[in-house]
């Protein structure tokens, strides 16, 4: 009897960036609609607002043989008055959430890249599933809300935990690290 190698799969990594191509930005707002109208229910036709005309739009790209492939996850940062800088839509694909820290690093990416553009304060409306994760991403909370009909906690970033990240667009290359089975 011939024994077989036992191989793993490898997970790919990940570009995490600043949208700047048409397709980041179109898979961005699809994965926003897949998961805020189909999947939660939050909106019944789509999320957009006058605020994704301002924002800047991160992404979190899948990649096949180290290239780009699909938009697995999103977020959007916008200045709302001066260095008082909003992060918000953060979503990853439900395909993809087990993957180690994707929604993480979108936000590093986010409050990094308003920190290099002179932030003082950075805040989001967390899901109240989502507080735990920010809590471990240095986020303090600051009090409940509603928003469209959801329970929300308005969170502000640790910014010292966050060095300025002057080119997001380049943002960088993510591997998860791989869990061996156990034996």
């Amino acid at each position: 009897m011939i024994e077989l190698e036992q191989r793993h799969f490898h997970c790919p990594g990940y570009y995490i960036r600043a949208a700047s191509k048409r397709f980041e930005a179109e898979g961005a707002a699809n994965l926003r609609r897949r998961v805020f109208v189909q999947e939660q229910s939050i909106f019944h036709k789509h999320d957009r607002d006058d605020i994704d005309l301002i924002a800047t739009h991160l992404v979190a790209l899948s990649t096949y043989a180290h290239e780009a492939d699909q938009v697995v996850g999103t977020v959007r940062i916008h200045e709302e008055a001066p260095r008082l800088w909003w992060g918000s839509r953060l979503a990853v694909d439900s395909d993809f959430r087990a993957v180690g820290r994707l929604g993480a690093e979108l936000i590093r990416l986010a409050v990094c890249s308003a920190n290099a553009r002179g932030c003082d304060r950075f805040l989001a409306h967390v899901q109240m599933q989502n507080v735990i994760l920010f809590k471990r991403l240095h986020w303090s909370p600051l009090e409940e809300v509603t928003i469209h009909g959801t329970p929300h906690m308005r969170m502000e970033a640790q910014l010292d935990r966050y060095p300025p990240c002057a080119d997001p667009v380049a943002g960088w290359y993510h591997r998860p690290r791989i869990h061996e089975p156990h034996r």
